[in-house]
């Protein structure tokens, strides 16, 4: 057995761990677009793979077996070019996805069905925005120079943004409701932009935002292809026929 981890979440360096323990072999990837990754105790490769015939070509190469997809709900272009290149190779292939945050009592949330259709969901007069997107697609709220922008990104940007007014905050999570509450306090937040992500590591706004009654706008995720899905590690390791508890 030889895997592919593709990686970047808190799930994928869990994945990493219990693989490693088990002593099975594998290999995480990381896209390559935070310059200090967290390290993994498994070999590692930065990068992207020249689309799905250079994934092809990898997973021939380097005698891949199977395929675990634990990227990013959002990284649809990753997660596309595996499920196409798992299928034309015919190497098995997960996806551990973990599940989608849901509204609870007391939450505000604005659903659209893009993040692409972020920007237009804001109000036209001037307000003050928690834009929890990474950094990627920061450049969509340039036809909307009239509000302030707090980011949070783990690298400071390399470049000027294309944003008038913005504040950066650098910071890698996992963070606290206690201390998003804070941050959106001193920066007198009135909306929270966000991907519906999932999962406990980037929560934390979602609960700030609830205690102090603000609206949360939030991006559906993308429709993938593939239905082979586990939600946690040790439906990933029955998939491969170990137990994640004995590793064997």
């Amino acid at each position: 057995m030889n895997i592919l981890l593709l990686g970047g979440t808190t799930e994928a360096s869990e994945m990493a761990l219990t693989l490693a323990r088990a002593g099975i072999d594998a290999t995480f990837s990381y896209a390559g677009r935070t310059k200090a990754p967290v390290a993994q105790p498994l070999p590692q490769r930065t990068g992207g793979f020249g689309g799905v015939a250079g994934l092809e070509s990898y997973l021939h190469d380097h005698a891949i077996t199977h395929v675990i997809d634990a990227t990013h709900p959002f990284a649809a272009g990753m997660s596309r070019n595996a499920h196409a290149a798992c299928v034309s190779t015919g190497t098995p292939l997960m996806r551990l996805e973990r599940p989608a945050w849901q509204p609870g009592p007391g939450d505000d949330w604005r659903f659209v069905p893009t993040v692409e259709d972020l920007p237009g969901a804001l109000p036209d007069a001037p307000c003050r925005a928690f834009l929890a997107i990474g950094k990627q697609q920061i450049g969509l709220f340039a036809g909307r120079p009239q509000h302030h922008y707090m980011l949070r990104l783990v690298d400071p940007p390399d470049a000027p943004l294309p944003l008038p007014d913005t504040t950066i905050v650098i910071a890698r999570g996992p963070f606290t409701a206690q201390g998003d509450t804070a941050l959106m306090q001193e920066h007198r937040i009135t909306h929270v932009l966000c991907k519906n992500a999932g999962g406990s590591g980037a929560r934390a706004k979602l609960d700030a935002a609830r205690a102090l009654g603000l609206p949360v706008i939030m991006a559906h995720r993308p429709l993938l292809p593939g239905d082979t899905v586990a939600h946690d590690v040790e439906k990933v390791m029955n998939w491969l026929g170990h137990d994640a508890e004995r590793g064997v």
